[in-house]
């Protein structure tokens, strides 16, 4: 019998609160033991003052909301951001220790991180490494030289309307494709450029000032840096009105467009596509091109020719200097991070240098950084211990296909099959990438962030005449994030994510599995959901879902849908269910199979009592602790604007909600804001 939740909260919790600063296998993976295993729950970030029926989240996390400001730095701040920022301290030490090493590989690790330290040797070289790609802007002559161009630039990451990746085929997911996809915008959504809405339009108003004011650095007359600022941001509206909705833009089917060279030429016939090919590195090959809004490309051919040329070399000059800001001389720095990180999101002071130098070696380095980092903090009985936990949420999911009332036995097997063959990725790679080609200098920052776009554009392009690599990440090793990627049917959790809070070798099982089980879980449902429903288990997009089971799925997610329209986080705003809805959906479906897994994993044992809350109530906790975060206002909005994701608060609140188990646990009864009929409580798996 489980304890009342109002006995634990009248003694034991406020006691805490105060003083605390496929084939189904029987049984499930034993988990490695921990001796004296705690809760795991940070009692003293809740605010037992809230109810848990009314406001779960507030009861979860109130007291660190309330009392722990966003950190001048950030837009956002969170249980994630804490992570992040212990995994830069972690990352820092790798870095500085690797500025003496003897491994040729690793002291290339050092080398990046001293040139982004030398501060006064950036300041001293001004803009002359960026000369020769300022150049190249400015000898533009003609529209066809146009796309030849934004190839060249792409290959350093200066952003470009032709946007480009490498990913496999969707409907041959043995074999990479070139995927083209709509860019070059400098806000971060299409309504910050169309909206009537008064913040949209002086935040319009700041980043033509932020483009003049970039512009009059790099050298041009005040004067002119203010026309060509406005005809930077006429020249944006004009290709924000080309972008489809970022619900048609998440639609696999729509955003499936095969095209060969030739229809390219035939389609936007102002761009020059053999030129663009060839300075893409790929002149002569014949790979397949698959092009996600093929209107957006057809406007673009259009803009092209419509646009005069001055405006386009204004708009690339601006680009080039964005990309390369933060490898600048500190004016440059400051002004890009004042606008992009400032007006965007809020953020009222950049980062410690250091921090943005361990970043750095991340993103440019990761492979050689990220086996430094797991040498020194993911110990192998870490990984035993999820390693099991991933294996009970496997079992549970094949048991929820076999039971979910809403799957027929077609759709039931097709599934079974896909679960089969689900690639499970923990910790860090089994290779790691080989950088001995690169070249890093300690005294030349710029041209090492450019050498290295440069390698991995070069290593990514040669993937088009090679077999898809399923063993490749898709996240670096320290990252704070996990993913599914159902092009190659793979869930990966990399070790950044894996570390306390959310998941703590040292708590118990129920806190950890509410936390990261759900994680986890989320991830594995993305495979079986209406996004996952169009890729079968080898990664082709093919739909294996009968009509009747859509059909069914989709009424469960209407009502979802619905919900999440209602979350209103700042007056006139609301939540965009039918953009959320995926994410929503995984949440849901995560938080039941990392339920049902944790119970099974007891094998019909009652979970303890510890620090005064049952197993299910840890459990809940977990999850709603897993989330903690909040964001300013400008973070909010964009996130509400183009995010797929719901804020924090609702991913919690609107989602227990649905769980039995949670209205029992919290004694949450009919008239409680947190109550939901049995009824109405949508049951995934």
């Amino acid at each position: 019998m489980r304890t009342p939740f109002s006995a634990v909260l009248g003694v034991s919790l406020l006691a805490l609160a105060a003083c605390a600063g496929l084939a189904e296998p029987q049984t499930t993976a034993p988990v490695p033991s921990v001796v004296a295993l705690g809760s795991g729950v940070q009692t003293a970030d809740m605010d037992t003052a809230v109810r848990p029926q009314n406001d779960f989240f507030a009861f979860a996390n109130g007291r660190w909301l309330r009392d722990t400001p966003i950190p001048d730095d950030r837009s956002r701040y969170g249980v994630d951001s804490m992570m992040a920022e212990r995994s830069l301290i972690k990352q820092r030490a790798v870095a500085e220790a690797a500025t003496t090493a003897t491994d040729p590989e690793a002291r290339k690790v050092g080398d990046l991180y001293t040139a982004f330290m030398d501060e006064a040797g950036i300041e001293a070289a001004g803009l002359t490494p960026l000369q020769p790609q300022l150049q190249a802007v400015d000898a533009l002559s003609t529209v066809r030289d146009l796309a030849p161009l934004m190839a060249r630039l792409d290959a350093v990451g200066v952003t470009t309307p032709i946007g480009v990746f490498i990913d496999p085929d969707a409907k041959d997911a043995d074999r990479n494709a070139l995927w083209l996809y709509e860019s070059g915008l400098g806000l971060p959504d299409r309504d910050y450029y169309l909206s009537a809405e008064t913040r949209f339009i002086t935040v319009r108003d700041q980043y033509r000032t932020y483009v003049a004011r970039m512009l009059v650095l790099a050298g041009e007359p005040s004067a002119q840096a203010e026309s060509d600022a406005a005809a930077v941001l006429a020249l944006e509206t004009a290709l924000a009105r080309l972008y489809w909705s970022p619900v048609d833009a998440r639609d696999p089917d729509k955003t499936y467009n095969p095209r060969t060279l030739a229809d390219l030429e035939r389609s936007a016939p102002n761009l020059d596509w053999t030129g663009w090919m060839a300075a893409q590195g790929l002149g002569g090959a014949t790979p397949l091109i698959v092009v996600r809004e093929p209107s957006f490309f057809e406007g673009l051919s259009r803009l092209a020719a419509e646009t005069p040329l001055p405006v386009w070399r204004a708009w690339l000059r601006l680009k080039v200097l964005d990309a390369s800001a933060p490898f600048l001389s500190r004016a440059f720095a400051d002004t890009a991070f004042g606008f992009n990180e400032g007006v965007l999101r809020g953020t009222t002071t950049n980062s410690e240098r250091w921090k943005r130098g361990a970043a750095l070696v991340d993103q440019l380095l990761g492979d050689i950084s990220g086996r430094l980092y797991v040498e020194r903090e993911f110990p192998p009985e870490a990984k035993a211990r999820i390693d099991a936990l991933v294996q009970n949420l496997m079992t549970a999911q094949a048991r929820s296909l076999n039971d979910a009332a809403w799957m027929s036995p077609a759709t039931r097997a097709e599934a079974l099959a896909k679960l089969a063959k689900i690639d499970v990725k923990i910790g860090y790679p089994d290779h790691w990438r080989d950088y001995s080609a690169l070249e890093i200098r300690p005294d030349d920052l710029l041209g090492d962030v450019f050498r290295a776009r440069t390698f991995e554009w070069r290593r990514k392009r040669a993937l088009l005449s090679a077999p898809v690599d399923r063993h490749e990440w898709r996240m670096t090793t320290p990252t704070v994030d996990a993913y599914y990627s159902p092009a190659t049917n793979e869930i990966a959790f990399p070790a950044g994510v894996l570390q306390p809070p959310m998941f703590d070798p040292g708590s118990d099982d129920a806190y950890n599995y509410g936390a990261t089980g759900a994680t986890i879980g989320h991830e594995i449902s993305h495979g079986f959901d209406v996004r996952g429903s169009r890729y079968d288990g080898d990664g082709n997009l093919r739909d294996w879902w009968t009509p009747e089971d859509r059909a069914r799925y989709q009424a469960l997610s209407d009502r979802l849908t619905r919900a999440f329209d209602a979350f209103k986080p700042l007056p006139g705003q609301h939540v965009n269910g039918t953009l959320t809805l995926g994410e929503n959906m995984a949440d849901l479906a995560g938080l039941q199979l990392a339920h049902d897994a944790w119970r099974a994993s007891l094998n019909g044992a009652e979970a303890p009592v510890i620090d005064g809350l049952t197993g299910e109530q840890r459990f809940f906790l977990g999850y709603a602790q897993s989330f903690m975060g909040k964001r300013r206002e400008a973070a909010l909005i964009a996130l509400l604007k183009s995010n797929p994701h719901a804020p924090e608060r609702y991913r919690v609140n609107g989602i227990v909600v649905h769980l039995d188990a949670f209205q029992t646990a919290f004694d949450v009864h009919p008239g409680d804001p947190m109550y939901v009929p049995p009824g109405d409580r949508i049951r995934l798996w």
